[in-house]
């Protein structure tokens, strides 16, 4: 047991309530902090003791150093982990914690200062015999000086912030035309973003790949590297999906990344888990990229390949406790993925999604699946903070069965009163390119150039989904006509569907979907047993589905599969969640049908005429007046939520008639912010 007996999390979400997990595990008492805005937050109770440590404003609460030092001195935790984002990577953090006898659960600061500086860890890193990308690794002094290193080194290249993160800070010159403008705009928004306006340049590297590798080392010397991770499906630079281990590096590669991340760790006095990534081309050559003084978002495919806990080896470490393993000791079995569950809405370019979860079932957690969450039903995703509302994990003895068990769990994953994007890493895994393996950091670019439609469904996923919503029909109306039957007197019969010799002869149907009526018959077996036609297709559908619940588990003869649908009974129709779709059907008699195609088609409201805010956060700005002609395209207004600022753009020509809203207000979902003649 580690010497550590009671430990703050200085961080909230689901990294609080993992660290916690462990915690607890090891007999460790845990505190929690937390805002006013996370109160009633997961981690908050899962805590042994919790300490409010400020307003809702993270840089009034969570980026506050006295104030969690004053937490510590309350409760007596003489250790803090800080998870990652807020302060988990602040040097002036650790040094406040080591002034006043605190132990900090991470690497110490001359490594996070060496390697929060891009400038400083390349030049670190080259010193070291760790490959760098080409360029110039000093700060830049003009753009005329940025245009003669691009000049030698060849475009594309990559200008980009020191001080830069998350993709702030970061211009693609493709040509040399367009290096002295990128210079500016890379320089401009890392001064905005980050006070710190030194950029430098490098070569860009074309279809490439994100791979890192994980590393844990002592205060004895000792460091391991625990094999690569794959991060390579990524959106404006923030990681979707990861596995372990990437299906693109071979053994030499892996070899060779391996010694270099454990020789730049010794060569900074690397103590704690920390991660160094690097840049990887079409040839398997490698770059490196940065090094993160902290635990990532993306540890846990580490810990299933490995079976190792990194926050257990953490605190240990923290401690002064030896590694209890040598590299021969470190083995990768299996594969491990893990997709990124967020609060935002794909079809509406992945505008964050702010309210209450008013239903939220996660997946069983078995030894394949894992959940990483900090929220709970009932639960509210806040304005203030990273939208993040859990990581998803599979595991399978092959990349094939971890993603077929990934694709189940999402099935599985039911989230009510926010949008998610839950739709979109379907996608994402069923993805031909990437079931192949052919990834790149381009990935989404490539396939979803206009974005995503989660509208757009094959017709066969459609068929089944029809066939589906016709089973939970027919099974509510056996379950309401053997009702009837049990209150009739003795002698009479419930009106059915049964042949002269008494058989059931199945029922029939229209389906309606939307604008398209589709044709069903259904016949149950004795058993829980339909065979369902949609058309000319046939499914033979096994479920022990009762009305009422959540979700359907069944099996289909056709491909022998075990799947999972959500079911949800909104008014008088069947919506059926599957494959990360939604579709939304009405089951109808034929006459029932035919009457309906008759009933006038109710036009929905023409809201063309209106910026409506497509999610509750705080107006920043008005770009334009009363009077205003504006062109598609042309900036209207700026939204702020969770931690992102939103520029919303006029879809089309128009004229700025009225502004019922201003700078600094409070916004609803689908207010209106500008209306036009």
């Amino acid at each position: 047991m580690s010497a550590i007996d009671k430990i703050l999390i200085a961080n909230r979400g689901e990294i609080a309530c993992r660290i916690i997990r462990t915690a607890k595990r090891l007999g460790i008492s845990t505190v929690a902090v937390y805002s006013e805005a996370d109160r009633h937050s997961l981690h908050v109770s899962m805590a042994d003791e919790a300490v409010c440590i400020g307003p809702a404003a993270s840089a009034e609460s969570y980026l506050v150093i006295e104030n969690i030092l004053q937490a510590c001195q309350q409760t007596g935790a003489k250790a803090v982990h800080p998870g990652f984002g807020f302060l988990s990577e602040n040097a002036a953090f650790a040094a406040a914690l080591e002034k006043n006898g605190l132990v900090f659960i991470g690497p110490g600061i001359h490594a996070i200062e060496i390697m929060g500086d891009k400038i400083e860890s390349k030049k670190l890193a080259a010193s070291s015999g760790v490959n760098t990308v080409p360029g110039h690794p000093d700060a830049l002094d003009s753009p005329q000086q940025a245009l003669t290193i691009a000049t030698e080194i060849g475009c594309p290249v990559m200008l980009k912030a020191s001080a830069g993160g998350g993709g702030k800070g970061m211009r693609i010159a493709w040509t040399l035309d367009d290096v002295a403008d990128n210079f500016v705009s890379a320089q401009n928004e890392a001064r905005s973003a980050f006070g710190d306006d030194r950029v430098f340049v490098e070569k860009f590297i074309e279809q490439p790949r994100h791979i890192e590798i994980q590393i844990l080392a002592d205060k004895h010397g000792n460091c391991l590297a625990l094999g690569e991770r794959e991060c390579s499906i990524q959106r404006r630079h923030q990681k979707v999906l990861e596995e372990a281990p990437s299906p693109f590096v071979d053994e030499q590669t892996r070899k060779a990344m391996s010694e270099q991340a454990v020789a730049l760790a010794k060569a900074v006095d690397y103590h704690s888990a920390g991660t160094v990534e690097f840049i990887v081309d079409k040839d398997r050559n490698f770059y490196f990229l940065e090094m993160n003084t902290r635990l990532q978002v993306e540890h846990p495919v580490t810990e299933f390949v490995t079976g190792l806990d990194l926050v257990e080896q953490m605190i240990n470490i923290a401690a002064g406790e030896p590694l209890a393993l040598q590299q021969s000791d470190v083995k990768m079995t299996g594969w491990a993925l893990e997709a990124r569950v967020y609060a935002e809405d794909p079809d509406r370019n992945f505008m964050p999604s702010i309210g209450r979860l008013t239903r939220y079932q996660p997946p069983l957690q078995t030894d394949t699946v894992r959940v990483d969450t900090g929220v709970s039903e009932g639960g509210e995703i806040s304005m203030y903070y990273d939208p993040m509302i859990a990581k998803l994990v599979t595991y399978g003895d092959t990349r094939e069965q971890a993603v077929e068990e990934m694709n189940r769990a999402l099935d599985a994953y039911a989230i009510r009163g926010v949008s998610h994007n839950i739709p979109f890493l379907s996608a994402l895994v069923n993805h031909p390119a990437f079931k192949a393996g052919d990834l790149t950091t381009g990935f989404i670019d490539q396939y979803y150039p206009d974005g995503f439609d989660s509208s757009h469904i094959e017709e066969e996923s459609v068929s089944e989904s029809v066939a589906l919503a016709a089973f939970a029909h027919a099974v509510q109306r056996r379950r309401g006509t053997s009702t009837q039957s049990q209150l009739m007197p003795p002698g009479t019969h419930s009106s059915g569907d049964t042949k002269p010799d008494g058989q059931e002869a199945g029922t029939s149907y229209i389906v309606v979907v939307g604008q398209s009526h589709y044709p069903v018959h259904v016949l149950f077996s004795p058993t829980d047993t339909a065979t369902i036609t949609v058309g000319v297709k046939t499914f033979v559908i096994s479920s022990s589905w009762k009305p009422g619940q959540l979700l359907m588990h069944y099996s289909n003869g056709d491909s022998g599969k075990n799947c999972t649908a959500q079911i949800d009974l909104p008014d008088a129709a069947i919506q059926v969640t599957r494959n990360g779709h939604s579709v939304r059907t009405q089951v109808l008699r034929p006459r029932v049908a035919d009457l309906r195609k008759l009933m006038p088609e109710k036009k929905p409201p023409d809201m063309s005429r209106f910026l409506l805010s497509p999610m509750p956060g705080l107006l920043i700005k008005v770009s334009v007046a009363v009077g205003d002609e504006v062109k598609a395209g042309q900036e209207l207004a700026v939204v702020e939520a969770m931690k992102m600022e939103n520029v919303l753009t006029a879809d089309q020509d128009a004229i700025v008639s009225e502004i019922p809203c201003e700078a600094g207000s409070s916004l609803d979902v689908d207010q209106v912010i500008i209306e036009f003649e």
